[in-house]
């Protein structure tokens, strides 16, 4: 059944932490033309109370973090349609969206070029031991140096290295094509679903074989039951210490504990993270240790090229209008 045609009867639609995605840098027309009228808040505070106000009246909510719960959804009647800014939406309770009648629409694949860069990014920093490098410059010791180079820090080359990639959807696909370019060897782990079809499985290996193969594991899963601390003390134990591991997916898919102890006992060639659980992270978080060898951290920068904060607005302005013309499109609900 069609929904009815919500861009002639919108009242409102109202963005509750837009400078989540932009830095006065984005165009924000694609939103203007695909509603009559919305209200764009810099960012919105995490009380009920306050995020209940920002909604009263609207039609549309658009989120990125601020979490929309059982008691936000049922205390905002209006409300037809959630655009999720980002493709992860585990802030907003879908079961209870679904209750309610109110569509919850993600946005997919506007980040590919971006991430896939950046594990490449990651991973070179990593072999190139860049950072270890950069740092004996600011030390003086290239100043101080009794030839024309430094070569303290082993170098590796990417090529004929072995990578694993866990999850093929879109962004695993991408930094495959990436890594092939370099010369790498990619294989993909199996499905980590309970209820995977075996045959769609040709050709992928099991995780653990996957983790004691590679090189390098990079992680494009998302975050479920299932995959929650996938990366735990017996998986980097099974990379062992050459290997390397690479994270722009979700912070919860590694201990992070198990992950630091790893690194501070050479048990672990090296890691590239770029997401964290939770965000922003705490000053005493396990991988916020100034101590710890071999870590390359980034704040979740990883999707934020601006091509790609921009295809975000694009991407929530066709589900707007997808849904108002009532052929619902990147729904999750």
């Amino acid at each position: 059944m069609a929904e009815p045609d919500l861009l002639s009867s919108a009242r409102r639609a109202v963005f509750l932490d837009a400078a989540t995605v932009d830095r006065d840098d984005l165009d924000f027309a694609v939103l203007d033309g695909a509603v009559p009228g919305w209200v764009r808040c810099e960012r919105t505070p995490a009380d009920p109370e306050a995020i209940i106000e920002r909604l009263r009246g609207a039609d549309i909510a658009i989120t990125n973090k601020v979490v929309l719960d059982h008691e936000v959804l049922t205390r905002s009647p209006h409300l037809r349609l959630i655009c999720a800014a980002a493709t992860g939406f585990n802030n907003i309770d879908v079961a209870a969206a679904r209750e309610l009648g109110i569509a919850v629409a993600n946005a997919r694949d506007y980040a590919t070029d971006s991430v896939a860069q950046h594990v490449m990014a990651l991973l070179l920093t990593l072999v190139t031991r860049l950072d270890d490098y950069r740092a004996d410059i600011r030390a003086g010791r290239w100043s101080e140096s009794d030839q024309f180079c430094l070569l303290d820090h082993p170098i590796r080359t990417l090529s004929g290295m072995r990578m694993g990639i866990v999850g093929r959807g879109v962004l695993g696909q991408a930094t495959a094509r990436l890594a092939e370019a370099f010369g790498m060897q990619v294989s993909y782990a199996a499905s980590l679903r309970d209820d995977a079809d075996p045959a769609a499985d040709n050709g992928r290996v099991p995780l653990p074989a996957l983790l004691a193969t590679s090189d390098v594991i990079s992680l494009h899963c998302p975050l479920t039951d299932a995959t929650r601390n996938l990366i735990d003390e017996d998986a980097l134990d099974r990379l062992g210490p050459d290997g390397l591991l690479i994270n722009t997916a979700r912070g919860g898919l590694v201990e992070p504990r198990a992950l630091a102890r790893a690194l501070r006992e050479g048990r672990l060639g090296g890691a590239g993270i770029d997401v964290l659980e939770p965000e922003p992270p705490p000053s005493d978080h396990p991988l916020l240790a100034a101590d710890l060898p071999r870590l390359v951290l980034t704040p979740h920068t990883a999707w934020a090229a601006r091509s790609a904060r921009q295809a975000v607005l694009e991407e929530i302005a066709a589900n707007i209008r997808a849904f108002a013309a009532g052929e619902p499109r990147n729904r999750v609900d």
